[in-house]
């Protein structure tokens, strides 16, 4: 369609002008779900001592099999205290320090515990059941790489090579706002002509899941200056989300007010269905983002555009859109000027995911949307996609 952007060009330019904010030292118990901006290395090695893989009993192993001599016992936190000498034996934990002199562990249940002795039958080798020292991680090599999204194993592996803190993005100030008179906030009586305001919620809560701090404002009537005291707010975070005004009509205001306010508009209008007259521009290092007010053409937008800067603003080393691939429960008709986003419920299938589209597909259908975990990719076209045919889709939720 003449004017119309694709997505992958209108993503390009998002991702060129999502660069990442500045780094901050974060404790790591603050981490999760922040983006590493420095690569983190090992403070020691790990393990740092050789330890037992499991319970049992610490030997030389050239002194297996035969009775041992039982002279100790060391548990997990506790120094053995004492060297191994030939022909004796030292009960050991899990985790436990392993004694000089000793070179393997039996485990317990292969072990004949007698009076201040231990007989063991079959021959241990040198190695078995010790961790060696630095056997995970030695100190100071890498164990996260820059870019990396922080979730419990990576938080859990700076914590065990004795990393307090990490480098990260500062999470990024965004603020969301709805703008149509329409608008009356969920609970209020309706008037005639009036609907609930639903993208707001949709939004904050899409925020929230990649780490955003995110100021809400007040839906805001269709005049030019509730828009432009609301929109030069919202210019001072790192990124500005608003929903409705972006389309043709006389009451369409927050483009040429964002004009006035210094903000460049990038692109306007993607070939894309739902979704087509989504706005994308600048000001300074803030990013603008108009989606649609139809409540699905809001969430496609988001999907395709504002998930992937926020990304970008944290430093993650591959910001998406992240596709998936399944196959059609059912054929799909494709769109012969627009890519289009079809809501579907995945379901399991032999080897692979599913895809049913569910009923009603109209882009104000926010509630039947509510039943799909996926977008299906139907990329622009003619005649139809079969069912069983193998598609890209977005994983929702």
């Amino acid at each position: 369609m003449p004017g119309l952007l694709s997505i992958e060009d209108a993503l390009a330019h998002v991702l060129a002008r999502a660069q990442p904010l500045e780094v901050e030292s974060v404790l790591l118990a603050d981490c999760r779900g922040r983006v590493l901006l420095e690569e983190a290395r090992a403070a020691v090695d790990l393990p740092p001592f050789a330890s037992s893989a499991m319970d049992g009993y610490a030997v030389r192993a050239a002194d297996t099999p035969g009775r041992l001599e039982l002279v100790g016992r060391v548990a997990a936190g506790r120094p053995a205290g004492r060297s191994l000498e030939q022909g004796q034996a030292m009960g050991i934990a899990t985790g436990g320090a392993v004694p000089d002199g000793a070179d393997a562990v039996v485990p317990i249940e292969l072990v004949v515990d007698t009076d201040n002795g231990i007989h063991i039958e079959a021959s241990a080798k040198a190695g078995d059941h010790v961790r060696p020292v630095g056997g995970d991680v030695l100190e100071g090599a890498a164990i996260l790489e820059a870019g990396t999204r922080l979730g419990p194993a990576q938080l859990g592996a700076a914590a065990a090579a004795g990393v307090a803190s990490l480098r990260c993005a500062r999470r990024p100030r965004v603020t969301v706002l709805s703008t149509g008179t329409e608008l009356r906030r969920p609970g209020a009586e309706l008037g005639p002509g009036e609907i609930y305001e639903s993208n707001s919620v949709m939004l904050v809560a899409a925020l929230a899941v990649e780490g955003a701090e995110v100021d809400v404002l007040d839906s805001v009537a269709d005049d030019p200056g509730a828009h432009r005291a609301a929109i030069e707010h919202g210019l001072a975070g790192d990124l500005l989300v608003t929903s409705g005004g972006v389309s043709v009509g006389p009451h369409d205001l927050v483009r040429s007010v964002e004009r006035e306010l210094g903000v460049e508009e990038v692109f306007w209008r993607v070939a894309v269905k739902p979704g087509k007259p989504v706005a994308f521009g600048t000001r300074g290092r803030t990013l603008v983002f108009g989606l649609p007010g139809n409540p699905v053409s809001a969430l496609v937008g988001f999907e395709l555009f504002v998930r992937p800067a926020l990304r970008g603003l944290q430093g993650e080393r591959s910001p998406g859109p992240r596709y998936a691939y399944g196959s059609l429960g059912a054929p799909l008709r494709r769109n012969g000027a627009r890519d289009e986003l079809v809501r579907a419920r995945t379901r399991t299938g032999g080897t692979e995911v599913v895809l049913d589209p569910v009923a009603g597909q109209d882009s104000h259908m926010i509630v039947r949307a509510a039943a799909a975990d996926a977008l299906v990719l139907v990329p622009l076209g003619v005649g139809e996609l079969g069912a069983g045919e193998r598609v890209r889709y977005l994983p929702l939720g």
